[in-house]
């Protein structure tokens, strides 16, 4: 189980607008993705103390050694070397040519264009690197802009995304297109008549035009069933779903775009600009950070994102948490949520946060996370629900420790109705029927992960004083490379989730 290999980073921007953004966003010479943040946060005593994210451009150069090369400009510096170093940092300036600066006639902007660009890009890094593709790293329309190379520009050419993209990550990026909470629709269907500033392309027939290819196009628009969000994964140039990962941002409220105006026209359950439905392909890997769409409290320029980039890109172990087994009361006036909140030893930060307060608890009802084949030791028609992947890299364990360690912050909530409305007769707001930690700790053994657990109500003292039981648990698969093991809930969970209710550790290599 080694690290993941150096690929060139490629970052692709999101959408300026009209050319007045156009030409601001093409004075940036990082196109934005150099911008830091500073914060003040609650330290000891309820005094402030000082945060500062420098950029998940700088950190990648801090952190994982990354080169920016540039030498009066990208392209001069390719043009004028026969070979770049594997892990150094790009950024696809497709908007240059749409911008009226540099003396010469604005290319109109198009979407497909930007992909057909963003190839050729890849294919000198490819040549001069020596390595076998690039990671593409994009923020909200950026992702689209991937989407389309991967969708329809390479299998448009018979070539195969995964021989040029090792993996995708996204901040923010509107999926499933853009829509809002208000106008029932209308904003919606102006936005894609009038095109105004090639907005229409978060619509859903541009979006089905530049994400569908030539061979499964319908020029009669998309099937009603059609999914913009969906990577399809049954044809011969699909792209794995297992190299995708979105980071969905679930604060609207310090979006100041249009003074507030966007956050309130696309509601509380989004990040500002794209609703949370939106922001993610189906069967991805997710996180969900409480961050906004960009400005000073955006995704792109958060330690929350970048830390979850990091160890997407560069990680050696992926774990996986599912809840199995567990059998809720049922009664028709009664709604069932869980809340999950992911900590990673010496980060100030969660990496992953899925609550009710932040519009995006995870809804137990749902039938789709009970479906499909069942898992090693979990029963025919037993429930599983997934509650996190996350990734982690040996070499980031906080010094002189032997283990990985993560905390898995389980609630779970009952909403109760009355004649079809909530109803709050018993209600304690906040308070959760279920609520415990479980600490986990992965030992560094390639061969060996030796994984401990144990739930936060069951430890005594500080938890960072606390050492994993010597026994480990014991490794339930026997295959090579996959590690599993169902960790016990609480007693005191038996009345509520049954006790059959159990935690589904997976543990794989990941590179």
């Amino acid at each position: 189980m080694g690290p993941s290999p150096k690929l060139p980073v490629v970052y692709v921007r999101g959408y300026a607008g009209n050319t007045a953004g156009i030409d601001k966003a093409v004075t940036d010479p990082f196109y934005g993705f150099n911008e830091g943040s500073t914060h003040i946060r609650v330290g000891p005593d309820d005094v402030p103390r000082f945060y500062q994210f420098e950029s998940p451009l700088l950190r990648l150069h801090l952190d994982e050694g990354y080169q920016i090369l540039v030498d009066g400009g990208q392209d001069l510096y390719l043009a004028s070397h026969a070979t770049i170093a594997p892990d150094s940092i790009w950024i696809h300036r497709f908007y240059d040519a749409s911008a009226d600066t540099w003396g010469t006639s604005a290319r109109e902007f198009r979407l497909e264009t930007a992909a057909q660009d963003l190839l050729k890009l890849i294919e000198t890094l490819k040549e001069k690197s020596g390595a076998p593709g690039v990671h593409l790293v994009a923020h909200s329309m950026g992702g689209l802009v991937c989407r389309c190379l991967i969708q329809k520009v390479l299998p448009d050419l018979g070539l195969d995304p995964a021989d040029y993209v090792g993996k995708f990550f996204t901040y923010g990026t509107p999926h499933g297109g853009i829509s809002f909470d208000v106008g029932l629709g209308l904003l919606e269907r102006l936005r894609d008549i009038t095109g105004i500033n090639g907005a229409d392309i978060f619509g859903p027939e541009r979006m089905y035009e530049y994400l569908t290819p030539k061979a499964l196009f319908d020029p009669d628009g998309p099937p009603r069933a059609w999914d913009a969000r969906v990577m399809p994964q049954d044809g011969p140039f699909s792209f794995p779903l297992e190299r995708v990962f979105c980071l969905v941002g679930t604060d609207p409220t310090d979006y100041e775009v249009a003074y507030g105006l966007s956050a309130a026209a696309v509601g509380p359950r989004s990040d500002g600009l794209v609703q949370i439905d939106n922001a993610y392909v189906p069967g991805a890997y997710q996180a969900y950070v409480h961050r906004s769409h960009s400005g000073s409290y955006g995704l792109v320029n958060s330690e929350e994102g970048y830390q979850n980039l990091r160890r997407f890109l560069f990680g050696d172990r992926k774990t996986e948490a599912a809840l199995v087994g567990a059998r809720l009361p049922q009664r028709g006036d009664t709604t069932w949520q869980a809340e999950v909140r992911l900590s990673v030893r010496a980060l100030q930060i969660a990496t992953h946060e899925r609550t009710s307060a932040q519009w995006c608890p995870i809804q137990l009802q749902d039938t789709a996370a009970v479906s499909g084949t069942p898992p090693d030791g979990t029963a025919d028609g037993e429930a599983c629900v997934p509650l996190v992947t996350t990734f982690l890299n040996s070499g980031l364990r906080a010094g002189g420790s032997g283990t990985l360690r993560y905390a898995l912050h389980l609630r779970i909530l009952s909403l109760h109705r009355h004649d079809g409305l909530l109803s709050f007769n018993d209600h304690l707001e906040q308070v959760a029927d279920f609520d415990d930690i479980l600490i986990i700790d992965i030992g560094t053994d390639p061969a060996m992960p030796a994984i401990s657990a144990g739930w936060n109500s069951e430890i005594t003292g500080r938890i960072s004083d606390y050492v994993p039981d010597r026994r480990t648990l014991v490794d339930e698969n026997p295959a090579p490379g996959v590690w599993v093991n169902h960790v016990e809930l609480p007693a005191t969970a038996d009345p509520l989730l049954g006790k059959d209710a159990r935690i589904r550790l997976t543990v794989t290599p990941w590179n």
